[in-house]
């Protein structure tokens, strides 16, 4: 029986986790995966937008190398950050089911029941991928998640999108020797692109040197190639992967298999208290970049750290009135 059983042991989770502790609170972390299982799936040589400084939590000075830390500086930091804190962290533990049993709740795993008078769910969004819905998506060939430049050398490749990820993926792929065509729906790459990547890209599609097709959609994968539609027509590219960097959603199935109500609104953002993070099921809070919904470029691991503090806070408050 824990006061706190926080789901998901990304950066929010280890933060809440890290209050709970220093409020004399017990808890235990529920993580489907590894330790922060989000970044442990970046791409291999990922550079972070933030600085380190503000990637900080817990009181403990993140150190890197460089303003910007890398994510192997970034695993590093928080596998010390549990093991300072000698957090509790069920790993591949996956929560199934939430019940609701009279001062607490009984929380379902793929390992066993644990009860918890509180619920901190903090599962981000980067488990789920923002689909194309065509022909040919559920090839082998076809990655949602990229790792490293090495399995491209030397093939055609196609990067769906113009936000951050594709054009990380887009610069890498073609200096390891890719030849890249980028696909972007819209008409112009996303001018928030980290800044030292977006010039880079813009000069490469410039040159020539990157092909990119802009307001247009792929609509058919083959083996061999891919569809797109383009203003000035359909346009085959043979190809050999498709890195489609569409961008990432909250686990709604989720959110709503265990009962937190979904706003129907264009964001779907959690029901929640904005002034303590309460959702609609009582004692259960939500925490982290999922309070935003849809608008995953709105909340960071950098604005959403304090989360942990005014939940605790909530937390304490109301065993006090119960006293």
């Amino acid at each position: 029986m824990y006061d706190i059983a926080i789901i998901g042991g990304g950066p929010t989770g280890i933060a809440c986790a890290i209050s709970a502790k220093k409020a004399g609170l017990s808890c235990v972390i529920l993580e489907k995966g590894v330790l922060v299982n989000s970044i442990f799936h970046f791409p291999t040589n990922m550079t972070f937008f933030s600085t380190s400084l503000k990637l900080e939590i817990g009181e403990i000075p993140f150190i890197s190398n460089n303003d910007k830390p890398t994510r192997a500086e970034a695993l590093e930091y928080y596998r010390r950050l549990a093991e300072f804190y000698k957090l509790e962290i069920r790993y591949k533990t996956q929560v199934l089911a939430l019940k609701r049993q009279e001062q607490k709740y009984a929380i379902e795993t793929n390992k066993g029941t644990v009860e918890a008078q509180s619920i901190i769910v903090a599962t981000g969004y980067y488990g789920k991928v923002r689909l194309l819905h065509v022909e040919g998506e559920n090839l082998p060939k076809v990655k949602h998640y990229y790792d490293e430049a090495h399995h491209y050398i030397g093939q055609n490749i196609v990067v769906i999108g113009g936000a951050n990820s594709a054009c990380d993926v887009a610069l890498e792929t073609w200096t390891k020797g890719a030849k890249v065509t980028m696909v972007v729906r819209e008409a112009n790459l996303y001018q928030n692109v980290k800044y030292w990547i977006l010039p880079n890209v813009e000069n490469r599609i410039k040159e020539g040197s990157i092909k990119a097709y802009f307001n247009s959609e792929v609509v058919k994968i083959t083996e061999s190639d891919v569809e797109i539609n383009t203003p000035d027509g359909k346009v085959t590219i043979p190809n050999d992967y498709v890195l489609a960097m569409t961008g990432y959603l909250p686990d709604y199935d989720f959110l709503s298999s265990i009962g937190i109500v979904i706003e129907n609104n264009e964001m779907k953002t959690p029901l929640y208290n904005p002034k303590t993070f309460e959702t609609n099921l009582s004692n259960v809070y939500v925490a982290g970049v999922i309070n935003a919904g849809m608008a995953t470029s709105k909340l960071f691991i950098e604005n959403t750290r304090h989360h942990g503090e005014v939940i605790i806070e909530d937390i304490l408050s109301k065993k006090t009135k119960e006293e």
